[in-house]
């Protein structure tokens, strides 16, 4: 019988990113006694990869700016389908969450006049989002980090949950082991908070990194709680394309919000014919004018390349199709031309270094070639705005993992501010629940070792399938057939891949030990994806029109039926999954005028409190 090492704690969080160390910061304050498991070393989180910064409207660069500007923002480009009281609990925090980042010791960019610097980004009215050069994640990650050490966090670094404990319908612990050693561990907790990130590993062009494998929604889904607007997957519009070895690469966007512009291979700049109906008006529709907004014209409108992450995708993806495309397939990304090389140099240093490097090439030179790559799910864990708590009692969800701010696409610089925003929620909330639970904790040992003999399966199965191919195959197959740009036929092959993947996830094999052993690692890692994989896919059937990270080319444009409606991905008792269409919740009238606002001098603060 295979013997395993127990751990109490008050609040578990799964995840030690920027949501995660958030969470722990703030149940730890409340009194809790706090563990975090983590993947990865502490540090090394995927919130380092984000590089833009964190969008807080601080109004530090256009005093004009507001938190009802920024509201208004993340539901237009949400295309509406946002949680709107979510959206007002996040814009309305986010910029005491970066100020606490600066008490902290984090060391943004400064104005001149000593303030923190707050940048352009695509859907962003204003400057706004606060950076450190092109570092911000990896900043933000160091400043939580220091700061959780400081107050005695309990941290299990290169640890894989692969199950969520549950008692009487509430979850009530973690079944894991160390990826190290292979030794399995149980953690019993009064609430979890999973802070997991994304799951961008599903598809085979991605700038996620080799965590993000959608453990946290399947763990969630696997116990009951509901997940929301799976079928919409940012595809980042700039990502490396090429050598073939760093394709999917992320090309901050903070390029774009430092000049730089989008040619095709005609040298044209394209996205000045790409503006959306809904944005009319609001960019520039000529060269000339976005050169004077570039030079710091403040009537002049934003150039077309800083639209939403959906629109700009597309636009180049449409570029490639009708032949206009660059040599391997995508666009041109050129900030070369428009500023100088000590400035390039001094706003966009990771980005030159990234391209000497990896791809031999001086951007303060020469043009980038770009390309879509998936980097984000808008979608997740449904949870409530306020506290981050699911519909499963004692589990709780924060970042990326958690569904309903983003709506129909995320805006850039929205996702490192709503780590710290959403994060501080749920550990508050998961602290002040455990602190109300009785009694002591509560783990079946049948759970225990049934979930102990699933893991060790492809041991005794020498003639199981290969993991690493299974992987191969689903993310191909994901990349084909649920995409960026997706179709009826191809969406109901894909379903049936998957459930012929589904059962031959079950039939695996692992050579050697549990020491260190990527094999096994992998096996468990495919049963979580195709999970996960089946749900975006469902989703994405059930969405008959193209809006925000979802296009259908069998449903080319938004479809009224479908503007107020969210889907939600349901597990049965007899684990399969449906879909299920429910409505947005009503937002006030007041909230309804300010998110349908032409005129941004509508939005002072003298209207809507």
């Amino acid at each position: 019988m295979e013997s395993y090492t127990t751990y109490d704690y008050d609040v578990l969080v799964i995840g030690a990113g920027g949501a995660g160390l958030r969470a722990a910061i703030a149940a730890i304050e409340k009194g809790a006694r706090v563990g975090v498991v983590t993947k990865s070393l502490l540090g090394k989180a995927h919130t380092v990869m984000a590089e833009g910064g964190m969008a807080a409207a601080m109004g530090n660069v256009r005093s004009e700016d507001n938190w009802k500007v920024h509201f208004r923002d993340t539901l237009k480009g949400g295309g509406m389908l946002n949680n709107w009281k979510m959206v007002e609990n996040y814009t309305k925090e986010a910029p005491d969450r970066v100020r606490e980042l600066e008490q902290w010791g984090a060391v943004f960019d400064r104005t001149p006049d000593g303030r923190i610097n707050q940048r352009n980004f695509g859907g962003h009215s204003y400057p706004r989002l606060a950076h450190v050069g092109d570092r911000t994640g990896l900043e933000l990650i160091r400043t939580l980090q220091d700061h959780a050490v400081k107050l005695g966090i309990n941290v299990h670094m290169e640890t894989t949950i692969y199950r969520l404990l549950t008692d009487g319908g509430a979850v009530v612990g973690a079944m894991g082991f160390n990826r190290q050693t292979g030794d399995f561990l149980v953690f019993r907790a009064k609430a979890v908070v999973l802070a997991t990130g994304g799951l961008g590993r599903i598809y085979q062009i991605t700038s996620n990194s080799w965590e993000c494998t959608g453990d946290g929604f399947a763990l969630a889904s696997m116990v009951g709680a509901d997940l929301i607007d799976m079928e919409f997957i940012q595809f980042h519009p700039t990502g490396m394309i090429w050598p073939p070895g760093v394709m999917g690469v992320l090309v901050t966007e903070g390029v774009r919000g430092e000049g730089g512009v989008l040619k095709n291979s005609e040298g044209k700049r394209f996205m000045f014919d790409n503006v959306p109906e809904r944005y009319k008006g609001e960019f520039a529709e000529t060269e000339e004018e976005a050169e004077k907004w570039l030079n710091g014209d403040r009537e002049a409108r934003r150039p077309p390349e800083l639209l939403t992450r959906d629109v700009v995708a597309r636009a180049i993806r449409r570029e490639v199709n009708e032949g206009r495309g660059s040599p391997h397939g995508g666009a041109f990304l050129d900030i070369a031309s428009r500023r100088s090389a000590d400035y390039i140099k001094k706003k966009l240093p990771s980005m030159y270094h990234q391209f000497m490097k990896l791809a031999n090439l001086d951007i303060t030179k020469e043009p980038m070639e770009v390309g879509p790559t998936c980097h984000y799910v808008m979608g997740g864990i449904r949870v409530d705005p306020d506290s981050q708590a699911t519909n499963v009692p004692g589990l709780y969800a924060a970042g990326e993992v958690a569904g309903g701010l983003h709506g129909a696409n995320r805006l850039g610089g929205n996702s490192l501010s709503d780590l710290v925003v959403f994060g501080r929620r749920a550990g508050l909330a998961a602290a002040e629940y455990a602190a109300a639970q009785s009694g002591s904790y509560k783990v079946d040992e049948t759970q225990i070792r049934a979930y102990i003999a699933e893991a060790t399966a492809p041991f005794s199965n020498p003639q199981g399938e290969n993991p690493f191919a299974l992987m191969k195959e689903l993310r191909q197959t994901m990349q084909k057939n649920a995409g960026i740009m997706r179709e009826e036929g191809e969406l109901k092959a894909q379903l049936d891949i998957l459930a012929n993947l589904k059962q031959r996830a079950k039939n695996t094999t692992a050579g050697g030990t549990r020491v260190y052993n990527p094999g096994w690692h992998t096996a468990i890692d495919i049963q979580l994806m195709v999970e996960i994989a089946e749900a975006v896919v469902l989703a994405a059937q059930a969405r008959k029109e193209s809006r925000g990270g979802h296009a259908r080319l069998d449903y080319p444009e938004p479809d009224a039926t479908f503007a107020k409606l969210n889907h939600i991905i349901r597990r049965s008792s007899d684990g399969t999954l449906s879909v299920v269409a429910e409505s947005l919740p009503e937002m006030p009238e007041d909230r309804r005028k300010m998110a349908e606002a032409k005129d941004l001098k509508e939005l002072s603060d003298k209207v809507g409190a």
